[in-house]
């Protein structure tokens, strides 16, 4: 087996020398590119393993290489990682928007740049392991079987991307890029108030879909989405989605049924929030986390103050003095920021 190759486009000679001699020195082949258009020509020619690449360059920028680049079948996967001078946020989601996996702010040492890179090439595994499980959920979704293999091609296509915790992945607003599907993590969907408050109104895990009301509206996205833990996704574009789901009338229909089963929770957390004391609400979200919750131990949530606060439509504060008296009732243990529920028929139970 070959080294692992890596190509760094970068028009500034002293750094990309240095990047380079540092990947070399790591056990990596190496290959340079002086400005963007040799670095799409030594992508297409040599297909490396990752690429790094600056932003700001003459000619041809690196927006402009990512973007011929995820044209190209061949280079659209490979892991692409910025290398840029400044670390402002529009800059950011503009990359992350277009498929970039990370980035780089110079300056940077050789541990953040190597450490970059390994979690990069790490990707491919999870990589690999998402497109059988996926296949078998979506192949869960389809009953005419004809249209799996369009979408299986779909998704093989697709490259999978690394949010942090707290990234925004798309605002309320935002121009629909398509639907978004979760391999690993949680991602929180929520209204933001004009004064700044927010209400959460959905939380996806493992194999769940969001953004496909805007998707089948027509319509921007009604919520920002945010990463609420490390997370993997994968962008199922708005294009290829409306393709399908025009040939394939059966994969439409069972995204309303996942969209019809999301609006009937909306549904009950209305009425929770019109109706309900503010004990009975937090209860219901603590039972509903709990449902949701994919670790081997359901009764343990991983959940903060504000998340919870958001949820249940309350202030943080109310829902510290709440989780205090249910700490004292010995319904719940509290173990740093995670909530381990002790008796769940009393919360189930609470009274209005």
């Amino acid at each position: 087996m070959g080294k692992t190759k890596i190509l760094v486009i970068e028009d500034n000679n002293d750094i990309r020398e240095s990047v380079g001699e540092i990947l070399d020195l790591a056990g990596y082949e190496v290959l340079e590119a002086n400005h963007g258009k040799t670095g799409v020509d030594l992508a297409i020619q040599h297909l490396p393993d990752l690429i790094l690449c600056d932003i700001m360059m003459p000619e041809l920028d690196g927006y402009g290489v990512l973007y011929m680049l995820s044209k190209n079948p061949n280079t659209s996967a490979i892991p692409f990682i910025f290398l840029t001078a400044k670390a402002e946020r529009l800059d950011m989601r503009k990359g992350m928007e277009m498929g970039a996996d990370d980035y780089l702010t110079k300056p940077f040492d050789d541990i953040e740049l190597l450490n970059a890179i390994e979690s990069r090439l790490n990707k491919r595994n999870k990589q690999q392991a998402f497109y059988s499980k996926s296949l078998d959920q979506i192949s869960g979704l389809i009953s005419d079987k004809s249209g799996l293999g369009e979408l299986n091609k779909l998704i093989a296509q697709r490259k999978v991307r690394h949010i942090k915790k707290k990234q925004v992945i798309y605002y309320e607003g935002d121009s629909v890029q398509g639907i978004y599907l979760v391999i690993t993590g949680k991602v929180k969907t929520i209204k933001l108030t004009e004064d700044g408050r927010q209400l959460m109104t959905g939380i996806y895990g493992e194999d769940q879909y969001f953004g496909i009301p805007s998707l089948l509206m027509h319509e921007p996205y009604a919520e920002n989405a945010e990463a609420m833990e490390d997370t993997t996704i994968c962008l199922l574009p708005k294009d290829m989605m409306e393709e399908l789901l025009n040939q394939y009338p059966d994969i439409g229909r069972q995204f309303i049924k996942i969209l019809s089963n999301n609006l009937l929770d909306k549904e009950e957390q209305l009425m929770q929030l019109a109706y309900h004391s503010v004990r009975k609400r937090l209860s219901e979200v603590l039972i509903r986390l709990s449902k949701q919750e994919q670790s081997d131990d359901p009764l343990l949530l991983k959940v903060s103050r504000d998340n919870l606060a958001a949820l249940a439509g309350m202030a943080t504060e109310t829902v510290s003095r709440i989780l205090s008296d249910f700490k004292d009732e010995l319904i719940i243990e509290r173990k740093g920021s995670q909530i381990q529920i002790l008796d769940l028929k009393r919360l189930r139970q609470m009274k209005n």
